[in-house]
């Protein structure tokens, strides 16, 4: 039997703690073997999961723990490139929480890395994991929906009472846009194949030196998008594909299981037809297959240049809009 990845991670961030931890206990080819934490009431509830799980004190002896395969680091954005080449640099596999980067150059020192490593190391960009996303690339590149011409994107939250909250921290990296713009634009380029050639509108709204509303349009190769993100208007979430012979839209693209069930709607000029993903779980989906890349060399969907390619969207968004 295949040994199981054995995973660290770095941090007790309440995302590692509700989803990717349960994720990584939960995954058929993965353990989660080692926490690092100074604080014994935040390892709690990772006991809780786990209660092998090995307990370091410093992020440094975790990746000094010869007993781990890989490395998750949920940690502030502003340090992410910096762990992920430490875990690198340490031997370790490396899963990284989005952005990887805040800005796209600054992703080039990695690949560098990971190709002299021979480790893998990637964005935790799990959407591109789940079913739907993968049913609606294979629709709109076999020409379901005929020929694309606009997409429409939108993701919203607001945690405008949550002034703590490291997304409202231009410090650490915060801001809307490199939390979930992120998703519509990478989603559009990943199920599409295409990279924006212009930016043609961004107007972007700041508090406190980050972005909270995001409208901004682009020009692909073949079609126009638009985009809404924000961290200051009611949950929203929702993906557009229009085609001149039928769309397809996917009413929970980002968060299936906490906005709502996944359904993919298509309507075109032989049919309509939803598709619907009740019980697939995108970051347990991820785990595994990150594992299945590093033990049998299966081929990973989202790799670092993925990841560069939507970071430099993004640069290109508050070039033209501004950074406030």
């Amino acid at each position: 039997m295949t040994e199981p990845i054995r995973w660290g991670i770095l941090g007790a961030a309440s995302f590692a703690r509700d989803h990717m931890a349960p994720a990584i206990h939960m995954a058929d080819n993965a353990e989660l073997a080692a926490l690092a934490t100074s604080d014994p009431a935040k390892a709690a509830p990772f006991q809780a999961i786990q209660p092998r799980v090995r307990v370091h004190d410093s992020y440094e002896a975790l990746l000094a723990d010869p007993g781990i395969d890989a490395v998750y680091v949920p940690l502030p954005n502003h340090l992410h490139v910096e762990w992920t080449k430490k875990a690198m640099e340490a031997g370790k596999h490396v899963l990284t929480e989005k952005p990887i980067a805040l800005k796209a150059d600054e992703i080039d020192a990695l690949i560098a890395l990971r190709d002299k490593t021979g480790l893998l190391a990637t964005e935790a960009y799990m959407i591109v994991h789940h079913p739907q996303w993968r049913r609606a690339r294979e629709i709109l590149r076999s020409g379901g929906i005929g020929t694309l011409t606009h997409v429409e994107g939108v993701f919203t939250y607001n945690n405008a009472d949550d002034p703590a909250n490291v997304r409202n921290d231009p410090a650490k990296g915060g801001g809307g846009i490199p939390d979930i713009g992120v998703y519509t634009y990478g989603s559009t380029r990943w199920a599409t194949g295409q990279d924006p050639r212009e930016i043609t509108h961004a107007d972007l709204a700041f508090e406190n030196g980050v972005d909270v509303l995001a409208r901004v349009s682009a020009r692909f190769e073949t079609f126009s998008a638009h985009f809404v993100n924000s961290m200051r208007l009611h949950p929203f979430q929702e993906m557009l594909f229009m085609g001149d012979t039928g769309w397809l839209r996917l009413t929970a693209p980002f968060n299936p299981l906490v906005y709502g069930e996944a359904k993919l709607e298509v309507r075109n000029r032989e049919s309509e037809w939803t598709e619907r993903f009740p019980s697939d779980w995108h970051y347990k989906l991820q785990v595994e297959n990150f594992g299945r890349t590093i033990r049998d060399g299966t081929a990973y969907p989202w790799m670092l240049e993925d990841a560069r390619g939507t970071q430099s969207m993004i640069d290109a968004v508050f070039e033209k809009g501004g950074r406030g």
